[in-house]
């Protein structure tokens, strides 16, 4: 993942691009080359290379440090003491660089290079704080897991006040008055897309087809998408909290009904008392279901709050250069 900083001098604007990595090395090598075909475009930006290693087991640190001896004055890499999440990456990307103009991008090569000329010249007009990307199409991804995120997509749209546009990538150039809006969010259990949409700013979206990793394999699996997809819904809707409410007046009404049925049926059939009990038990079962299901929604913010409370470090730097 990159995130691209302008900085504007009296003389040259300064990019500096932030690579989130983790289990890279393969990319390394190719993203660098590729990124920089791409500013020769734009030989009146300055720019340099801040690349955040996310705990990787492979030999993504050593493909850092080689690329920053050979590129000493552009490149420059921090490293985590243990893999904290893509989140974690992003905030320190963030908080590691100043500048004027910031881009967020995978450094899988996912998100073609060759947009950001775009994103520069359309927020050069003033008209937009950030350019955004979506992806027109899923080619190349399981169809389980394209259903699964549209699916997501529409819910969280529907039971939160936050909008989040469907296909939309971290791909993104801010201004710098927003990445200060993220920054001023220091919530522990950060989810960027909300963050992003939640702080408002005029924002544009840009279309492409969707681009196969160039090399290496993702580390995003099914089930990190999906506990990643409830860390969303979590964190900007309170709609959950609701559902277990009404669940439970619900299950309320239906067993004060029940009993009812039952004392009615015992005055009018007194010899019917013993039938039923396998109905009976049931909607014990049910009921009992329905109270784990809402503590189990409830203790997922109770779990929120625990930890945002602890107030731990979003992430550890072992090492920096």
């Amino acid at each position: 993942m990159i995130l691209i900083l302008f900085v504007r001098g009296t003389k040259m604007t300064k990019i500096s691009v932030i690579v989130p990595c983790f289990n890279e090395q393969e990319m390394i090598p190719l993203f660098y080359p590729e990124v920089e075909k791409n500013f020769k475009k734009m030989e009146s930006y300055e720019r340099e290379y801040w690349f955040i290693d996310d705990g990787s087991t492979d030999n993504t640190l050593d493909e850092l440090r080689k690329l920053s001896l050979s590129n000493p004055n552009q490149v420059h890499y921090i490293s985590f003491s243990r893999n904290f999440g893509k989140e974690a990456a992003l905030y320190a990307g963030l908080k590691a660089t100043v500048g004027d103009y910031v881009v967020v991008m995978d450094a899988d090569l996912q998100d073609p290079p060759k947009v950001l000329e775009d994103m520069i010249n359309i927020l050069e007009t003033k008209k937009f704080d950030c350019v955004g990307t979506r992806r027109v199409d899923r080619r190349g991804e399981p169809v389980i897991r394209s259903f699964f995120s549209n699916a997501f997509y529409k819910l969280i749209n529907r039971i939160s006040s936050t909008n989040i546009v469907n296909g939309a990538r971290d791909y993104r150039m801010m201004t710098r008055q927003m990445v200060n809006a993220v920054l001023s969010m220091t919530e522990y259990n950060r989810f960027s897309k909300g963050i992003f949409s939640w702080v408002g700013f005029r924002t544009k979206y840009i279309s492409y087809e969707n681009v196969e990793r160039v090399a290496g394999n993702t580390s995003w699996s099914f089930w990190k998408l999906f506990k990643y997809s409830i860390d969303g819904i979590t964190d900007f809707s309170e709609v959950p909290l609701s559902i277990a409410s009404w669940t439970g007046v619900l299950a309320f009404m239906a067993s004060i009904l029940g009993m009812l049925f039952i004392v009615v049926r015992a005055i009018i059939l007194p010899n019917s008392s013993v039938s039923g009990w396998a109905s009976m038990v049931c909607i014990m079962l049910f009921i009992g279901g329905i109270e784990l299901l809402c503590l189990g929604i409830v203790g997922k913010y109770i779990g929120k709050i625990y930890l945002q409370s602890k107030n731990r470090p979003i992430y550890i730097v072992k090492e920096k250069k």
